[in-house]
């Protein structure tokens, strides 16, 4: 039992590592997935490797190419497309629950989670890159706190599944969009607290859409 319990939280860590990898950016869109040097990298077996990389690839992070093996997902301007307007009606629907549920609590976890997020932001607005994934974290943490009032676990790692495959795109194809991003957040932020739905819905929308225009103006990173 003991046994069984530690080989499974070595393949969830070494999962957990794979899949970070892919969204930051660190194992390339296209890159061939070599299990010996796999092996090597994320200290786990050949088999666990295998089923790790077939969970991925259920997940669309990893395609599998029958005999021939894994490689990471490429990435496209259409994928990119799709995966921002699901990502905008997910949480477009758990932002109205949201809004109508949110408690005082929630207040507090959104303001909070404003503060981390607006600091990064200040970080990277003076030229300092070197907190990138810390940055895109607490993006991810605001964005989380925003519909984490909206009563449904599934919708939540719904919507967290899709954000991860966004945040890749970021990561990879995006740099820093600067202080409109940042006044965006803030403006989400007063809108949530003044529980002002249909402004919310209309910067969210700006927003993801702003980065998705962001990604394409460097569509050399993206196949068509």
């Amino acid at each position: 039992m003991l046994s069984d319990l530690a080989t499974e939280t070595v393949a969830e860590n070494s999962y957990k590592r794979i899949r970070a990898d892919i969204i930051f950016g660190r194992l390339a869109p296209g890159q061939k997935l070599k299990l010996e040097k796999l092996k090597e990298t994320y200290d786990t077996s050949v088999s666990t490797l295998r089923e790790i990389l077939n969970r991925l690839a259920s997940e669309g992070l990893v395609v599998a190419e029958g005999q021939r093996g894994f490689h990471v997902a490429p990435m496209s301007s259409t994928d990119l497309k799709e995966i921002a307007a699901l990502r905008l009606l997910l949480e477009t629907h758990a932002l109205e629950q949201s809004f109508e549920r949110g408690d005082v609590d929630w207040e507090a976890r959104l303001v909070s989670a404003h503060y981390k997020l607006a600091r990064m932001e200040s970080i990277m607005a003076s030229g300092d890159t070197s907190q990138t994934e810390d940055w895109k974290r607490y993006d991810w943490e605001f964005h989380q706190a925003l519909i984490s009032a909206c009563g449904s676990r599934l919708l939540m790692e719904t919507h967290a599944a899709i954000f991860d495959k966004y945040l890749r795109y970021q990561m990879v194809a995006l740099s820093y969009r600067g202080k409109i991003a940042a006044d965006e957040h803030k403006r989400l932020l007063d809108a949530a607290l003044e529980r002002d739905q249909k402004t919310a819905k209309k910067i969210l929308g700006l927003h993801i859409q702003g980065g998705v225009e962001h990604a394409l103006a460097r569509k050399s990173t993206l196949q068509d």
